[in-house]
């Protein structure tokens, strides 16, 4: 969506905070070097390359995902990026968790 890599553009420049509501188990691919903070040093500056453009990375910058699914499964490499924190206790919830750590053991 080109009105949402805008939106990153300027939100990443200008270090101020964005909310991506309603996320499903999908994350778009150009919103990957976002979360996973990869920034390249350039003299002076550290800009990180979104889509084709290298913007400059502010370091207030910050991203908050929010799903309405009650046991989200996100990728490994996104999960190992972002601090997951649920909000939800439903009865089919608690049970996607306990089945999750029976099975881990």
């Amino acid at each position: 969506n080109p009105r949402m890599v805008q939106v990153f553009e300027q939100a990443i420049e200008a270090g101020v905070p964005v909310l991506l509501e309603n996320m499903l188990e999908h994350i778009d691919a150009v919103l990957q070097p976002v979360i996973a903070r990869n920034t390249l040093k350039r003299g002076t500056k550290r800009v990180l390359k979104l889509g084709d453009k290298e913007i400059a990375y502010n370091d207030k910058f910050k991203l908050f995902m929010q799903t309405k699914l009650s046991n989200p499964h996100y990728p490994p490499e996104i999960q190992a990026e972002c601090t997951v924190i649920n909000f939800t206790v439903t009865e089919q919830g608690l049970e996607d968790q306990l089945l999750f750590l029976v099975v881990k053991l």
